[in-house]
């Protein structure tokens, strides 16, 4: 039998109880929520808001709250992860005081990227903290590089095949076509662009961190709100992004590096 903690947090339980009550009925209302929890309807807005943030929720066409990306994420199961985000974190400060916006490292499991870690820009209008989020790769950017790297066979395997029910919808023959063919022009231009596919209003520009063998082992990212994004700017933002990368390569080099991804 499990005894309440005597120093139980209510905002903390509560959250968690949503939590729950997602993986158990696949769809709350606002007000649902309020009533489960016997909070008043703002209070429960709050906490589903911060579910969706952290990606444990997401809102339907209804404007209901269904389970998102993380609550199905499995453990990822990789004991270098820690050393990684600490080789890359001086690389993301740096990065960030480069180029006045936010930063951010991620791995691949599978068809999705986990944020390991985020420098924020300094700035007051900013792309806030994406660290513990779960994503789908093919819509940010750092994961659409990742993928890039990828033998056909082993793309068409994640979202054609039987792996594709891992966090994906098995992908249309036309789709997965227009998808290869742009993940081609990313691998010869070396970094991918997210233009406000995973949050309105949020541009992002990614590349490849490497293993001294060559071999894809994480991926950065640069994200700013969309009015700062300057296309003429891109060359020089990639410069940096790809400084960055080779940097963190170098630093981890002894790691064991193993991505199950």
């Amino acid at each position: 039998m499990r005894n309440k903690p005597s120093y139980a947090l209510t905002s903390v339980d509560n959250a968690l109880r949503l939590v729950q009550l997602l993986r158990d009925q696949g769809r709350l209302r606002v007000t649902d929520a309020a009533a489960e929890l016997d909070v008043a309807p703002s209070t429960a807005h709050r906490l589903l808001g911060m579910l969706v943030y952290r990606g444990f929720a997401i809102q339907d066409d209804a404007r209901a709250y269904v389970p998102g990306p993380a609550l199905g994420a499995a453990p990822a199961q990789l004991d270098w992860t820690r050393q990684l985000r600490d080789a890359a974190l001086p690389h993301l400060e740096l990065l960030a005081n480069r180029t006045g916006e936010t930063t951010n490292l991620m791995i691949r499991i599978g068809v999705q990227v986990r944020f390991l870690a985020s420098v924020e820009s300094a700035k007051v209008l900013r792309v806030g903290s994406r660290q513990g989020t779960v994503l789908p790769a093919r819509t940010t950017s750092a994961g659409k590089a990742m993928l890039a790297d990828l033998r056909p066979e082993k793309l068409a395997a994640l979202y054609q095949g039987s792996t594709a029910a891992l966090g994906d919808e098995v992908m249309p023959a036309p789709e997965f076509d227009r998808f290869t063919a742009e993940l081609a022009l990313i691998r010869r231009q070396g970094y991918a662009l997210n233009n406000q596919q995973t949050e309105d209003a949020v541009v992002a520009c990614g590349t490849v961190v490497r293993e001294p063998g060559g071999a894809p082992a994480a991926g950065i990212s640069v994200s700013m709100p969309a009015g700062r994004f300057v296309p003429t700017d891109l060359p020089e933002l990639v410069r940096h992004l790809q400084l960055a990368a080779a940097g963190i390569g170098r630093d981890i080099v002894g790691l064991d590096l193993a991505n199950s991804g």
